[in-house]
């Protein structure tokens, strides 16, 4: 049986508070008591602005050991410049990184393009050859547009270990489960059947047996996105409880003035018919 690592997208969402954290633990505090639940987390900031070194060695200190972080990669490499000519941008990303590489904590780096970004086997094989120079660490990469999923560019990816990314939302019936390296990367965007994204049990438990039936074989790395609501550690904690791993409890949900829970929060532009406005944190 491989590993598997169940986290979330992020970790400093507000209205975390009184679920996920306790209402007055301040927020320089959310990482270490996030990492006392889980033992990875997704880093989406990396995606809008390159990191301070002095902010990843806090991440490094606020965790414990064996803490994994997955970093996505800046949209100036992939939404901007659309992997082309991005050799200094590549090395400007992975300097401030260095306290995760050196104390080896630093898990897959994630690399999402663009829904309008078509297939491009150019840039597609350019950017793979760069890989093979950037520091060793595992690679995978979303494709949000279905001219990507054909069996060319599935070939190119495994002949490099970049595994597909499994990009898990109702609006994108494309995406497959196609295996590209030993070891696969799920993100749960937005749940089917549960209300205003949120993952139901019944869809949790067919993910769970699937991951199951994966891990005969390949290590596992699951991220829930659906932050809104405080649905992306409750699927997660739901998640490692059907795969038998060991999930900490999470707060009793903060209530209204009357005693009741506030009603659900629809995500921006997220919803299977929802707008086209991007996601902050997709």
């Amino acid at each position: 049986m491989k590993q598997v690592r169940v986290g979330c997208s992020g970790w400093m969402y507000d209205d975390w508070r009184g679920r996920l954290y306790p209402e007055r633990e301040p927020k320089r505090r959310w990482l270490e008591l996030y990492a006392q639940r889980f033992d990875t987390v997704e880093v989406n900031s990396t995606f809008y602005r390159l990191a301070r070194r002095e902010g990843v060695a806090g991440w490094v200190a606020q965790t414990p050991m064996g803490f994994v972080f997955s970093v996505k990669a800046s949209r100036y490499l992939t939404h901007i410049r659309r992997l082309g000519r991005i050799e200094e941008g590549i090395k400007r990303f992975y300097e401030p990184l260095e306290p995760l590489i050196d104390s080896g904590r630093l898990g897959p780096v994630l690399w999402q393009l663009p829904e309008n970004f078509h297939r491009d086997d150019e840039r597609l094989h350019g950017w793979l050859e760069l890989l093979d120079s950037a520091p060793s660490t595992l690679h995978t990469i979303e494709f949000r547009h279905p001219s990507w999923f054909v069996p060319e560019v599935m070939d190119a990816l495994r002949a490099h270990g970049v595994a597909l990314t499994i990009g898990d939302h109702p609006k994108r019936p494309f995406q497959t489960y196609e295996a590209t390296a030993p070891w696969r990367f799920v993100r749960f965007h937005y749940g089917a059947r549960g209300r205003v994204g949120n993952y139901s049990v019944s869809e949790i438990i067919e993910w769970a047996r699937r991951i199951s039936r994966w891990l005969r074989e390949e290590d596992v790395y699951a991220y829930f996105n659906n932050d809104w609501n405080s649905y992306a550690p409750a699927n997660a904690r739901e998640l490692l409880r059907q795969l038998g791993v060991r999930a900490y409890p999470l707060s009793e949900p903060a209530r209204g003035r009357r005693g009741s829970r506030s009603a659900p929060r629809s995500p921006r532009g997220r919803g299977p018919r929802g707008s086209a406005a991007p996601s902050r944190r997709g």
